[in-house]
């Protein structure tokens, strides 16, 4: 799916880290640097949201290997270190409603794990860490578009473990010059996202309703909107990161697409890809969501040059593409 390479460094003398590389943004990265030759891809994963079906086509790959183990264990993560010169820190619990209903497993997963990778790369003296941030961030701040250094009050447990994650960044940087690049996803879909279990996202949602002639519900009145991010500009994101030139701080950065689409939009444009013409069923709005939002992508661009190469729509289609070919298996 690549429209181009996003890197001009020999990926052959390099070494990478993907934590929670089985899920479906880990795994793109994982593809991406095995496509380009990387010395060795390393993934670290426990499988709680994670598959082996995403990275079951790299196995036979000399450069890959699979760490099965848990970023909450602190030796775990020293281990999944040894000769890594970059990670790309992509575990975590998501979800709004997950963290709602567990908070102390989300704080534990997402606060403890990556405090434990923070301290893990650093004592490693690894090259860069970039992670995954969160447009969660933003909480309760009602200005769009959103930029980096404006944010509000956190709406879910969620939000409050990916802002802390920012702030042990920072610290981190100021205190043991790491320097880290947190990338602020924006509801980042694509091909490998999981539709099942409780906390499935909208899209992976909507696809398996209309591919099963099933209706989907729509939390609100439907006019909610998101800037909805093909996972590929992720990729590109967490590459271009990697080897970013004179970052002298802890950085965060907005990745997105840079426009918003409501979730009546999404659907139709979902129907339409089908050829079906399926009615939404409406239900009362979710705790802790917020109603709009909107990147300001500037800053990642200016940084190391970030520009989304996938549309929604072009991202829509890709992914529609490859759910029907996994439900005609």
């Amino acid at each position: 799916m690549y429209k181009k390479n996003y890197h001009n460094t020999d990926l052959s003398r390099l070494s990478f880290l993907i934590t929670g590389g089985a899920g479906f943004i880990g795994s793109g990265i994982v593809q991406y640097l095995l496509r380009y030759g990387a010395k060795k891809v390393r993934v670290l994963d426990n499988f709680s949201t994670g598959s082996y079906a995403n990275i079951d086509a790299f196995k036979e790959d000399p450069a890959f290997e699979l760490v099965v183990g848990d970023i909450r264990d602190l030796q775990t993560c020293r281990d999944s270190l040894e000769g890594v010169d970059y990670v790309s820190h992509q575990a975590a619990l998501g979800s709004v409603p997950r963290s709602i209903n567990d908070p102390l497993l989300s704080n534990e997963v997402n606060v403890t794990g990556f405090l434990n990778m923070l301290v893990a790369a650093r004592d490693a003296g690894v090259s860069r860490m970039v992670y995954a941030a969160s447009s969660s961030t933003y909480g309760d701040h009602a200005g769009l578009p959103k930029v980096e250094e404006q944010i509000g009050k956190p709406l879910s447990p969620y939000a409050i473990t990916k802002y802390v994650n920012e702030l042990y960044a920072s610290v981190f940087s100021k205190t043991y010059e790491f320097h880290t690049i947190g990338l602020r996803y924006f509801n980042v879909f694509g091909p490998r996202q999981n539709p099942h279990g409780p906390y499935a996202a909208v899209i992976p949602l909507f696809l398996e309703a209309v591919l099963e002639n099933k209706v989907p519900y729509i939390n609100g009145d439907g006019e909610t909107s998101r800037d909805f991010t093909f996972v590929e500009n992720a990729i590109q994101a967490n590459i271009k990161a990697f080897f970013a030139a004179d970052i002298q701080q802890h950085e965060v950065v907005n990745i997105a697409y840079g426009e918003r689409t409501t979730l009546n939009q999404l659907w139709r444009e979902i129907n339409a890809l089908a050829g079906s013409n399926i009615e939404a069923q409406y239900r009362p709005e979710r705790k802790g969501d917020i109603k709009h939002s909107l990147a300001d992508i500037g800053k990642a661009n200016r940084l190391f040059g970030y520009a989304p190469e996938y549309s929604v729509s072009e991202g829509l289609k890709l992914t529609y593409d490859w759910y029907s070919k996994v439900y005609m298996l």
